[in-house]
């Protein structure tokens, strides 16, 4: 299940990269990943957890309410996180939306949330398909639950659903961006070893792990994390209808919020267990597909009066 050499890449890209992430999940990261890189081995209990947690990231249909899950830690083009965070890819996600909206039998679909974020990239992306899904949905409605946790990039992507909706336990927020920078050159020393680098271009190699982080390298990283905390504020504002004022002052300021503030500030629309949300959906939709049904026998009986005096 897990290969040894994939984790040096993925160390790399996990300090090297901006995240929308709980800081104590991102610490859980690179936890597991310095296990594995000093030659620790997981155990089976572990091993089999975090498979059974992968597994959740299966899209169920209830009745006619699609529920698709949005579990774990969230990455673009990375369901190896399945292997050690029981999370699932943007664009796993992405087609598990498409398929819901595409069928002719679901008549909503529910954004089942327990995620603590993830990497910053293909959340945009995401967020925009699912907001501009819209009009080619024909009413069909998009509900994200926050079932129990919603947090930063998964807040992202919820926010863009036509309704937020959060349990009475429930948690979101974690609004805000964080990067890592990992100084391994007091190890090296110890260990004996040295680390350099032969390149060309000024900035090609700063920030890297060999070396402390100087103040030039310190405020690239801090550019970086600020201009996807601006497009994070910006998507939340527009999601949710509220100024970029009130999301940054009023919607945690990075930490999570339970359900009733979370209703206050405007960050969800209302408070519900995920059984009720999902039965409230079902009978609607029954409503709305009975009607359809009635709709289509009452065009097949006119069709069938126009073509009898045409005779």
């Amino acid at each position: 299940m897990y290969s040894e050499n994939l984790y040096p890449h993925i160390r790399a890209a996990v300090y090297g990269s901006p995240w929308a992430i709980l800081p104590e999940k991102l610490d859980e990261i690179v936890g597991f990943l310095d296990l594995k890189a000093s030659g620790g081995v997981v155990s089976a209990e572990v091993v089999a957890a975090l498979d059974a947690a992968a597994k959740r990231s299966t899209p169920a249909v209830s009745g006619n309410v699609a529920v698709v899950p949005v579990y774990g830690t969230i990455a673009q083009r990375m369901d190896l996180m399945h292997a050690f965070s029981g999370g699932t890819s943007t664009e796993r996600i992405g087609a598990m939306l498409d398929k819901a909206l595409a069928d002719d039998t679901v008549g909503a679909v529910v954004l089942d949330v327990d995620s603590p974020g993830g990497s910053v990239y293909g959340v945009a992306e995401l967020a925009e398909k699912i907001f501009n899904s819209r009009e080619a949905r024909s009413g069909k409605p998009i509900i994200a639950i926050a079932n129990s946790l919603m947090a930063s990039a998964a807040f992202w992507l919820g926010t863009s659903a036509d309704q937020v909706v959060i349990t009475p336990g429930g948690e979101m927020g974690s609004v805000g961006v964080v990067a890592m920078h990992g100084d391994y050159s007091k190890a090296e020393e110890k260990a004996g070893r040295k680390t350099s680098y032969v390149y060309a271009g000024r900035y090609k190699v700063e920030g890297n792990p060999y070396e402390p982080l100087n103040d030039e390298a310190r405020a690239a990283i801090q550019s970086r994390v600020d201009e996807y905390y601006t497009m994070f504020v910006d998507g939340l504002a527009r999601n949710r209808g509220v100024a970029t004022k009130t999301v940054r002052e009023r919607f945690g300021q990075g930490r999570v919020v339970g359900a009733a503030a979370a209703v206050e500030a405007k960050m969800a629309d209302r408070v519900a267990p995920f059984e009720q949300l999902v039965s409230d959906l079902r009978g609607r939709g029954k409503t709305r597909s009975a009607s359809r049904a009635v709709s289509r026998a009452r065009d097949m009986e006119l069709a069938k009066i126009r073509r009898s005096t045409m005779r």
